[in-house]
């Protein structure tokens, strides 16, 4: 009888032991930061719809001293203080409202934050200011400014 109580708690161990295990690389895989991240759009129409951006995360981090609330922010824009696997949210989860605000002839005018509900407004406000003041500063053109400099076919 003895025997099997000892086997039961054991296993039971065994069991635990492989859970706590599964939850923790499920914890870090949810917060560790890929070196390229590929952004494919979210519609299939537009004249960029079969093409992708592409981050290199590490490269903006390490050769650019980026830093985390450069591109992350809280609802109200304020950058946050993040760390190396701290959870962070989708873009998508904020800026809901998939590709780009109505332009043209007739289009009502939106506010910045109206325009920031957009997804890829979202995405071309951070990053085009980003990389213009850095154009700027390093008398350049290597950080992409324009449509097909960041929109390329995979």
């Amino acid at each position: 009888m003895a025997f099997m109580r000892k086997r039961s708690i054991s296993l039971t161990l065994g069991v635990a032991l492989v859970a706590v295990l599964f939850a923790a690389a499920a914890v870090v895989a949810g917060t560790t930061v890929a070196d390229t991240i590929i952004f494919k759009p979210i519609l299939d129409t537009g004249k960029y719809k079969d093409k992708v951006s592409i981050l290199s995360h590490k490269k903006h981090v390490e050769e650019y001293g980026a830093k985390c609330g450069d591109c992350h922010h809280d609802d109200h824009g304020k950058p946050l203080d993040l760390k190396e696997g701290d959870y962070v949210q989708k873009c998508i989860e904020c800026h809901k409202k998939p590709g780009e605000r109505p332009k043209g002839k007739g289009t009502p005018k939106l506010t910045k934050k109206q325009r920031l509900e957009y997804h890829a407004e979202a995405f071309h406000y951070n990053c085009k200011a980003c990389h213009k003041k850095f154009n700027k500063k390093n008398n350049t053109k290597a950080a992409p400014t324009t449509c097909t400099k960041c929109h390329v076919k995979p």
